[in-house]
């Protein structure tokens, strides 16, 4: 099997634990991050509440992106993960002592700015390294278990923060808890990437910049990577530009769980039930994450990828109303597995098709490029929901929309990849 053939892999093996530990310290600092904003018994629950919390996580990387990209395609990777890592480590312990002193909230955002700044910095250089310790006709199968493995990751890791927080009286001490659980995890992820060789992950050609000059470049180096992706990487600027509606109809549908858990499917001051809610979709999510990453290798070497990143949108398109429209918890839980499957599918679609469709020395700008995308797409969907979205989560008309972006998207994408023919295919499994 691929699967058995790609973990004999040293260089693989370490890549793969630095992500886990890495998104499972992700996940437990959300967890803290929405028990301090949507969870506090002291704080009303609203859409545009969790906007501004998903600001927070995203927009940071989003303003910095460009920088990233340069560094990406100049520093040795392997010194970006150890080093962004143990940054996140001490941010996090100042972060829980901003807790324990009750600063304002507008403090704690500011710390929790910089922490979730770095994380889709250090995801950019794990997808980029990844080429460089897998062989090219793995991409498929690497790409659907360590992008997949890390997200029921960040999963576990907020399952094991809710535990924690649900165990704990609530209050700043239960947050700075759950703080320091995700420092521990970011410690760990830095100790394991510092275990794969300097050069191990890339670039091809490193360079000894100083930051200045970094800083300098990191604008027209954003601008060669648009024009790169214009001129000569059209099945990957085609593939971003699907993931971004898919990551848009994404966050509309997570918001909307989001105020279903918390307002509707519990009573206003039963944190404990509401959270219980949250926790079995959130599990049931990764179930859908997981399913993908065992579906997905099997379905490109029948569909291809492009066949398959539609198939996905389609199943989307179609199961959304289905089962979004009842606003209750069971057919919710549904489809919060129904929403890991099908965005991990094309998730894992996409990866693949920068991987394999754009040159190493690119490769660090594109994957920033498609963060920022991944991030603007999610924080447009939930300022979107502040507008519209009821406190109560139910809105027929969301639903909807998100029906008919996904089934534009489906048709617009398969038509789109006919023309490049894009036929990446896994190896067996």
């Amino acid at each position: 099997m691929v699967i058995t053939t790609l973990l004999r892999l040293r260089g693989f093996r370490l890549l793969l634990g630095t992500r886990l530990l890495s998104q499972a310290a992700d996940g437990a600092f959300q967890a803290a991050l929405a028990s301090y904003v949507v969870f506090s018994p002291e704080r009303q629950a609203t859409p545009g509440a969790i906007a501004s919390a998903f600001a927070v996580m995203l927009l940071p990387f989003t303003l910095f992106g460009p920088i990233a990209g340069a560094v990406l395609d100049r520093w040795r990777r392997r010194h970006v993960l150890v080093q962004g890592n143990g940054l996140r480590l001490l941010l996090c312990l100042g972060t829980a002592a901003l807790v324990l002193a009750r600063v304002p909230t507008a403090v704690f955002f500011a710390a929790a700015l910089v922490v979730t700044g770095i994380n889709r910095f250090v995801l950019a250089g794990l997808s980029a390294g990844t080429p460089h310790v897998v062989p090219a006709g793995s991409l498929v199968t690497a790409n659907a278990l360590a992008p997949t493995a890390g997200t029921v990751a960040t999963t576990v890791g907020a399952g094991l923060a809710v535990v924690v927080r649900l165990a704990l009286t609530p209050g700043p001490q239960a947050n700075a808890g759950l703080l320091a659980l995700a420092a521990l995890g970011y410690a760990a992820s830095a100790a394991t990437a510092q275990r794969l060789g300097p050069d191990a992950l890339g670039p091809e050609h490193p360079q000894h910049l100083a930051l200045r000059r970094t800083f300098a470049d990191s604008t027209a180096d954003l601008r060669s990577g648009l024009s790169y992706l214009r001129r000569e990487a059209r099945p990957a600027r085609d593939a971003l530009a699907a993931v971004t509606i898919c990551r848009f109809c994404y966050g509309l549908l997570l918001v909307t769980l989001l105020m279903l858990c918390r307002n509707s499917f519990a009573a206003p001051d039963d944190q404990g039930t509401a959270l219980r809610y949250l926790g079995l979709a959130l599990g049931v999510s990764a179930a859908g994450f997981f399913a993908a990453a065992l579906i997905t290798p099997w379905a490109t070497r029948r569909l291809g990828v492009a066949g398959w990143l539609s198939c996905c949108a389609a199943l989307g398109a179609v199961l959304t109303p289905v089962l979004g429209l009842l606003f209750a918890p069971l057919p919710t839980v549904i489809a919060a597995f129904v929403l890991g499957l099908v965005s991990q599918g094309v998730k894992i679609s996409v990866d693949t098709t920068v991987q394999a469709t754009v040159a190493d020395g690119y490769r660090g700008r594109v994957f920033v490029l498609y963060d920022i995308l991944f991030n603007v797409s999610l924080v447009t969907a939930a300022a979107a929901c502040a507008l519209v979205l009821p406190v109560s989560g139910r809105s027929a008309p969301l639903v909807l929309t998100s029906s008919a972006l996904y089934a534009a998207t489906a048709v617009g994408y398969f038509c789109r990849s006919a023309h490049h023919s894009l036929s990446i295919r896994s190896a067996s499994s």
